[in-house]
């Protein structure tokens, strides 16, 4: 397998990037940002006055770089006209530099998505259009192959956190989804809409949150007005995801998991179609998972070798799943060994 990687310089901006978008996301403050506990976390709200009533948006969980950036409030709404403008200079820099980007239709799909506060609301973009988020992360130069090829946009979330911030998504995503002519795809559950399909390009919008339970129903998420697919082991691939920087027009910041969490959880999935391990999807889920797993065991190895030995100690079936994938790869599993022995 060869991994070919952007050049430094490319590596450089598209971090620029990512950090000039978050920056950019606290200048739309309306008031003053108020912290508020929530089951043993912080988290932080812009809480704003409207004639006689006061509001709240949801800004974001607490982390030393968020403080950082709200100490810089000020400065950072100053410079908005150029930080704008250094982004759209980023964004030619990656395309003179062949980053894939996102096409023309996906990317005004994602930026309408993103102005909703999806990703700002605790939602996760994963599944293929992620892994393709995954060439600025980690520097690769990717060939639009089968791998990184898919008409589909899943995007997933925790219940629980989506119960819990107080906050939606403005617009709702169904007027979003009417104005790109998706339509939504009716359940076995009334009243409960998980995804959409767009009949011009079958391209589809799904929602996702992980399962703690026995079954893998449906179940609400408020903060985004929408129904999500319960799956177990989702929780794993969303905890602490990264931010992200879509290169479209002058860049859209997503949020995408982990790559090494991305990686050993793909080996899951790939093990775990319906339609079996032989499967295209099946197959693609695989090749995801090796391809990721060569880069990090040489650039990230330490990280890799975390993941890999947290999802071993949830279990059986954790564990089962892993095995059957890595039977199918023998040199996968010789570099997460190493990684694992820090050889």
């Amino acid at each position: 397998m060869t991994i070919r990687r952007h050049s430094p310089v490319a590596q450089a901006a598209y971090h620029d990037l990512v950090s000039l978008l978050l920056d950019e996301a606290l200048t739309e403050l309306r008031g003053a940002p108020t912290a508020r506990q929530i089951k043993g976390k912080t988290y932080w709200y812009d809480r704003y006055r409207i004639g006689a009533d006061i509001h709240e948006s949801y800004i974001g969980e607490e982390t030393p770089e968020l403080l950082a950036r709200l100490e810089q409030f000020e400065m950072l709404k100053a410079e908005r006209t150029s930080r704008r403008q250094e982004r759209s200079r980023i964004v030619r820099l990656l395309r003179s530099e062949r980053f894939l980007g996102m096409d023309g239709t996906t990317g005004s799909l994602m930026s309408a998505i993103s102005r909703t506060g999806v990703f700002r609301l605790g939602g996760t973009l994963v599944g293929t259009t992620a892994f393709r988020l995954y060439e600025g992360e980690l520097g690769l130069r990717l060939a639009l192959d089968q791998t990184a090829m898919t008409n589909d946009i899943d995007i997933a979330s925790f219940e629980r956190l989506s119960l819990a911030l107080g906050d939606s998504v403005s617009p709702p995503l169904q007027e979003v989804f009417d104005a790109f002519d998706f339509a939504p795809i009716p359940s076995l559950e009334r009243n409960r809409i998980w995804r959409w399909r767009q009949a011009s390009t079958e391209t589809m919008i799904e929602f996702l949150t992980p399962s703690f339970e026995e079954d893998e129903g449906l179940r609400d998420l408020p903060a985004l007005g929408v129904s999500a697919q319960s799956l177990h082991f989702l929780n794993y691939l969303i905890a602490d995801p990264v931010p992200a920087a879509a290169v479209y027009r002058n860049g859209i910041l997503i949020r995408i998991p982990r790559p090494e969490r991305f990686a050993i959880h793909k080996l899951i999935v790939s093990d775990r179609r319906k339609d079996g391990p032989d499967s295209l999807k099946a197959r693609k889920d695989l090749l995801q998972a090796e391809y990721l797993i060569h880069v990090l065991s040489e650039d990230r190895p330490g990280d890799l070798a975390d993941a890999f030995a947290d999802a071993l100690s949830r279990g059986p079936s954790w564990r089962q799943h892993i095995d059957h994938s890595l039977s199918r790869t023998p040199v996968t599993r010789e570099r997460l060994d190493r990684a694992m022995t820090g050889d």
